[in-house]
């Protein structure tokens, strides 16, 4: 079954609605420029009142992510362990020396195949819980939330290999057909279940989850 992730949460309502309708994963901004960044403060406290009233067998489940963009990995360590998250999602131009820093608590996004490099493609393994990339849209200026879709060809070709996380345009009318076209091991929406910037639309969201995880792949 697709791996759901529900990015750019940044109030408690949000997260119990993503929870509640069956995500896998909540993704906390903490990029300064993304109209969904959220302070450490409030990500921590959205993140205790989650592991408080999740049932201990989802609760086990349940990945909370940060992500970053061109931040150290001194920096989103601490950020996690601050906030109670529980992995980063590295969204900018880091390197796999960063990467491999973070000591299995981290996956890269890429949006373009000069990104595709191997030594990206190695995040944690355990207990399959954690995607090996993600693949967004190439947008000029944004490392997410464009509502732009991600390069196709590229996400059939790296889903056959890799745990690929597609990101980039998914909404609750395309993410079953692009479940069974590219057969990502899951997928990650922010814009395309938003009411506004930052601010779900609870409808789309559990419409979002259904049909992520009610289409069929055929591996």
């Amino acid at each position: 079954m697709t791996v759901v992730k529900i990015c750019g949460i940044t109030n408690l309502d949000d997260a119990l609605c993503a929870v509640e309708a069956g995500a896998d994963m909540l993704g906390f901004i903490f990029y300064p420029k993304s109209p969904r960044c959220i302070s450490v403060e409030a990500a921590a406290e959205i993140a205790r009142a989650i592991r408080q009233t999740t049932t201990p067998g989802s609760k086990s489940q349940l990945i909370l992510v940060g992500v970053f963009v061109n931040e150290s990995p001194v920096h989103m360590l601490r950020v996690l362990d601050d906030a109670g998250l529980d992995v980063a999602q590295l969204s900018g131009q880091e390197s796999p020396d960063d990467l491999a820093a973070m000591r299995g608590r981290a996956y890269k996004a890429i949006r373009e195949w000069r990104e595709a490099s191997p030594s990206f493609m190695h995040a944690t393994r355990a207990a399959g819980l954690l995607p090996d990339l993600l693949l967004d849209a190439n947008h000029s200026t944004l490392y997410g939330g464009s509502g732009q879709r991600a390069d196709e060809s590229l996400a059939v070709h790296l889903a056959r290999h890799y745990r690929l996380m597609l990101a980039g345009g998914l909404t609750p009318d395309n993410v079953a057909d692009a479940v069974r076209v590219i057969q990502p091991w899951g997928v990650d929406v922010a814009s395309g279940v938003e009411a506004a910037p930052g601010k779900k639309d609870h409808h789309k969201v559990h419409a979002f989850v259904a049909a992520a995880k009610a289409t069929h792949q055929s591996k």
